[in-house]
């Protein structure tokens, strides 16, 4: 029997909305978290988040899956360099929370933000991606791994896209063909007016806007049952998150 497995959304720097979202979720140790990245950025707790992270590899199976804002942290760890988008775009909070964090503890955040992977597929040929994907044969075939974390070509196709158009109908995107099912963040759904996950075709929008006013989501893949924490902006009163 295969074990259960479930999909995480972006949490941006929110600890205690991942926290809440695994006290209240039926997560078993041997069950598989899969986590769509953007780890930080937004709120002021990205050090301890990926600190929480690292320990619960120990403890669970986890695939940690890379998003933009964990690549722009990495480069900013290593080089001392930004560009001021990223700064603006979250980037401050996670610059500010940085000055307190030891060498040694940011050379282990050097490592995990080094070991995530671009994507994952299960063996019921579901993909777990970041962003998107443009190639029409699939992931295997991007040409530039950054779209992986960055494209949102793929969301706003299937948010767009004729609902009763069938897999057999010639106009019907062959890229959505590729998988049984698509999971991404990256792309908010709190920008369409909704605060749980969203489906549209086969692709399962699982971030809900936890950078901003929305909640951190937790799904079963399976069931798709999900589980929220409160609104961050509720568990971080005092913070703009990436309002600002």
């Amino acid at each position: 029997m295969t074990q259960k497995s479930y999909v995480i959304g972006d949490i941006h720097g929110g600890l205690s909305a991942l926290k809440q979202v695994l006290s209240i979720a039926p997560v078993q140790p041997e069950e598989t978290l899969i986590f769509l990245g953007d780890y930080v950025d937004g709120w002021s707790e990205s050090p301890g988040v990926l600190d929480f992270l690292i320990d619960l590899q120990t403890k669970q199976n986890c695939i940690f899956i890379r998003g933009n804002h964990d690549d722009l942290l990495i480069n900013f760890l290593k080089t001392g360099n930004y560009a001021s988008e990223w700064f603006i775009h979250g980037g401050k909070s996670t610059i500010d929370a940085y000055k307190k964090v030891s060498q040694s503890t940011i050379n282990q955040h050097i490592h995990f933000l080094a070991s995530l992977t671009d994507y994952h597929i299960d063996a019921q040929n579901r993909l777990f991606v970041h962003a998107g994907f443009s190639n029409q044969k699939g992931v295997n075939f991007e040409y530039f791994k950054e779209n992986l974390y960055w494209d949102r070509t793929l969301w706003e196709m299937v948010i767009a896209l004729n609902p009763d158009l069938k897999t057999s109908d010639l106009f019907y995107p062959t890229r959505l063909k590729q998988y049984q099912e698509i999971f991404i963040g990256h792309t908010p759904t709190t920008r369409i007016g909704y605060f749980t996950p969203v489906q549209k075709a086969n692709v399962w929008n699982i971030d809900t806007g936890a950078a901003f006013n929305g909640s951190l989501t937790l799904m079963d893949v399976e069931t798709k049952e999900f589980w929220q924490s409160d609104p961050l902006s509720t568990l971080y009163p005092d913070e703009n998150g990436r309002n600002s």
